[in-house]
């Protein structure tokens, strides 16, 4: 079924109140997971809205909670999700960054007792609206092992960038997007594992590990394993980075680190009370907004030199503009998971 980017939001804020979220907690995940899908990105996208359902149902995220800010000092405040889904959370928290970051220069935002937050790079697009740099990152359930190790310790922790650039009435549409940036610290999203365990196909190698700590393209003998880290070749850097982001957003803001936190991919567990993070910078605070948005069409400018340089955020904004206008075609399959959790 074909749906427009509204019909298909409003069809997932119903499942998820349906299931117990508030007004205000089922509209923000439900913008949240259809822009995902309208870039490509089903793993974050409509193939999280039965696992979020289910979790409002067994109790795992606390649907009737609201996001309020529980801490600040100066241009740093922590935000409370009180166990409920990420989104308005993080809605708030990016929202009081750029408000702080205008005062001060710049803000740092956290976010705890959180869930899952899709992707992290969409939060920061509200940053880059402001003529902003935002930075964005997140700890998940434990699905890789610190370097030299073999159980897992650290989420996939995804980080995120956004950088605006100077707009231009002339250019044509897509031509001046904002430059985003989103990874995962393994070597492929989880998500990807997920999806591939739900269609029932293989997993590249490369990807995981199964629970002995063999590799596999078994895609449900990955999501019982381990994820392997960016660059598993040297897989130590990848694991580094996840271990900084781990610190980030458990010892630095207080949420819960990913072993604590029950896998996303199980129906039953505990409230995983993970962890955002949000940076917010101002730039005319420091080079000044006219210098930094001349630097960086410096750099676009050299990158695109080559032909075969493609900007980043430049294909997930093309399909955003064609979901648009044309809609998102919904697996009758995937909406019948909807109505049974």
């Amino acid at each position: 079924m074909r749906l427009t980017t509204d019909a298909l939001t409003a069809r997932v804020a119903g499942v998820l109140r349906a299931a117990g979220a508030n007004d205000t907690m089922a509209l923000s995940t439900a913008r949240g997971l259809v822009l995902a899908e309208a870039q490509g990105l089903g793993s974050h996208g409509l193939s999280r809205v039965a696992q979020y359902a289910t979790h409002l149902r067994n109790g795992r995220v606390v649907g009737s909670a609201q996001a309020r800010v529980v801490r600040q000092r100066g241009g740093a405040l922590v935000v409370d999700a009180q166990e409920g889904l990420a989104f308005p959370a993080c809605d708030l928290a990016v929202a009081q960054a750029v408000g702080a970051a205008a005062t001060n220069g710049v803000a740092l935002a956290g976010v705890i007792n959180s869930h899952h937050c899709g992707v992290v790079v969409d939060h920061l697009r509200a940053v880059a609206d402001a003529g902003m740099v935002g930075l964005g990152f997140s700890n998940s359930p434990a699905a890789m092992p610190a370097a030299g190790g073999r159980h897992p310790i650290f989420g996939t922790n995804p980080i995120a960038a956004i950088f605006p650039r100077r707009p231009d009435a002339n250019a044509t549409p897509g031509a001046r997007d904002a430059l985003m940036v989103d990874l995962s610290l393994s070597e492929v999203a989880r998500g990807k594992v997920m999806v591939a365990a739900r269609d029932g196909k293989p997993i590249p190698a490369g990807w995981a590990l199964d629970a002995n700590g063999q590799p596999t393209t078994d895609a449900k003998a990955a999501l019982a394993g381990s994820m392997l880290p960016l660059g598993a070749v040297s897989s130590t850097k990848g694991a580094m980075l996840a271990l900084v982001v781990e610190l980030l957003v458990s010892a630095v803001i207080g949420a819960s680190f990913g072993f604590e936190a029950s896998s996303f991919f199980v129906d039953e567990g505990n409230r995983p009370h993970l962890g955002q993070l949000f940076i917010v910078i101002d730039p005319g605070a420091l080079a000044g907004t006219d210098s930094y948005l001349d630097r960086v069409e410096v750099l676009i400018d050299e990158m695109l030199r080559d032909d075969e340089v493609r900007l980043p955020g430049a294909r997930r904004e093309a399909l955003r503009r064609t979901a648009l206008s044309e809609g998102i075609d919904v697996p009758d399959a995937l909406m019948a998971a909807w109505s049974t959790g």
